[in-house]
């Protein structure tokens, strides 16, 4: 038996593995579970191994890797077009390898583990910020029942809410008042949480070299710089830089159909995360576009010129992206003068 190719479909506990000789045909099936699927992976010679992108996945890849075997992650969307019949585990293993064996298939660049730990803080920090706006929205929803209003943004409310608690005359319910007073010592909490978690991510540039250098491009801070290299660690899975803001969904949407090329707005694919972060630095840094005369500058007033400014800040984000490619690639500082090309 010789296997060039082997699918795996990935569960929590159990994995269907289905191997591939060189002419694609399949000439093994097995169900393993993970520590028996590391076993076999270190009893197999060297071949490519696919799975999709999902939970586990990066892990199990990194093992691979590890092992000898060209380890390949694939998107899920990818792979669907690949399933025959009816859809089962053994099924889904073969369309994985099936779809591995297509040079032209997309794949999702394997991340190492300290990108999943930056990764790991973005989304609890994010978590974290989701589960605040949720309780303030909860108190202020409770608070209007009994007609107290408090003005938008949680630093008013912050600020509203001793007052309110102390207030004996504002006909809130004991019961009413204990339920603010809970939520206010959550909210606290939460701050702390946030406050916390953002003072360890803004510690990683210090440690993280990648990320010192993208924090010398103008509209990247510790956060943008943190979550970029948490997404595509060096860039080096991108031939160009346009390939980064294909990925991330700043580049124009194309509807060409008949030889009539027809450009929409930006798709919108990929890591909405990392892209708002980016249209965010861009924005702060087209209200300070005025202060300095360098080449990236005179870029931004003269596109600032042409269109409203929110597409300006999309241009600019698009550029960003393609900037930090190079910076990631090349392992050099921002460049004013280069970045302006």
């Amino acid at each position: 038996m010789s296997i060039a190719t082997l699918g795996i479909d990935l569960g929590k506990t159990s994995m269907h593995v289905v191997g591939l000789d060189a002419s694609g045909k399949p000439v093994h099936r097995k169900k393993l579970t993970r520590t028996a699927l590391i076993r076999f992976l270190s009893n197999l010679a060297p071949c490519r191994v696919a799975m999709e992108s999902c939970a586990g996945s990066h892990d199990i890849a990194r093992k691979a890797d590890a092992m000898g075997h060209d380890a390949v992650l694939l998107p899920a969307q990818f792979v669907r077009p690949y399933t025959k019949g009816q859809k089962n585990d053994n099924a889904d293993a073969e369309a994985i390898a099936e779809a591995a064996t297509r040079p032209t298939m997309p794949t999702v660049s394997i991340k190492d583990a300290t990108q999943q730990e930056i990764q790991f803080l973005h989304r609890t920090r994010q978590g974290w910020i989701k589960q605040r706006t949720e309780t303030a929205n909860r108190v202020r929803a409770m608070l209007l029942e009994f007609g107290i209003t408090v003005p938008k943004r949680i630093l008013n409310l912050r600020r509203a809410l001793p007052g309110i608690l102390e207030d004996a005359e504002n006909d809130l319910p004991d019961g009413v008042r204990q339920l603010v007073a809970d939520h206010w010592q959550q909210l606290q909490e939460l701050d702390d949480k946030v406050a916390d978690i953002t003072q360890r991510v803004e510690r990683i540039p210090v440690r993280d070299a990648r990320a010192a250098r993208l924090m010398s491009i103008p509209g990247i801070g510790p956060m943008i710089a943190t979550a970029m290299v948490a997404a595509v660690g060096d860039g080096t899975q991108f031939t160009q830089g346009r390939g980064l803001s294909a990925w991330l969904g700043l580049v124009p949407q194309q509807f060409t159909t008949g030889g009539r090329p027809r450009l929409l707005g930006i798709s919108k694919r990929g890591n909405r995360y990392l892209r708002t972060l980016l249209i965010h630095g861009a924005r702060a840094v087209l209200q300070q576009a005025h202060r300095g005369d360098d080449a990236l500058r005179r870029w931004i007033q003269r596109v600032n010129g042409r269109v409203h400014r929110n597409k300006a800040a999309v241009a600019l984000a698009n550029k960003l992206a393609r900037v930090a490619w190079a910076v990631l690639t090349r392992g050099e500082t921002f460049r004013a003068s280069a970045a302006a090309a």
